[in-house]
């Protein structure tokens, strides 16, 4: 890799986790969103298992997409897999979408270790279709998804019409 950073296996099975959806298993110990950070060590990409949400940890949430939003530390970076509900004008789809956040409030050294090392963990994440990039509050916007997922075509995500 790039930046030196090693990708855990733990990140690789959660990533297959998520894309399969876990069958087998209750829908509601489904992972919704996997978020991955440095270790302390800043040595590889690990799971951030606090920031993390199953299905069930959403039940109660009127707003599913602020919910994951708020998941990202104000002044860090992290990666993110996100499963995400949407319905377009011909059909319901459910997608993967990589998520890199790297807000201007995080150390320039930190942002830099994350973007070198995106490459190789896409590269661990095949057959990802959509890929949004974050770098501003604004960018955290409903809008900015909608526009990665098929723009005007898009007509509800997580349940609310848009």
């Amino acid at each position: 890799m790039a930046s030196g950073v090693a990708i855990s296996d733990e990140v690789v099975k959660h990533f297959e986790q998520i894309r399969v959806r876990y069958h087998g298993s209750e829908e509601k110990e489904r992972f919704k969103l996997v978020i991955m950070r440095l270790s302390e060590d800043k040595k590889s990409i690990v799971v951030d298992h606090k920031c993390s949400l199953k299905i069930k940890d959403l039940e109660k949430e009127a707003d599913i997409f602020k919910k994951i939003i708020s998941m990202l530390p104000d002044c860090d970076c992290r990666y993110c897999l996100y499963d995400c509900f949407y319905k377009t004008k011909e059909s319901s789809k459910q997608d993967l979408v990589f998520i890199m956040w790297a807000p201007d409030s995080a150390s320039m050294q930190n942002k830099m270790v994350y973007a070198s090392s995106k490459v190789a963990l896409k590269a661990k994440f095949q057959g990802l279709k959509f890929e949004w990039q974050v770098n501003d509050p604004a960018d955290k916007d409903l809008s900015c998804l909608i526009e990665r997922l098929g723009g005007k075509d898009v007509i509800e995500v997580e349940g609310k019409c848009v």
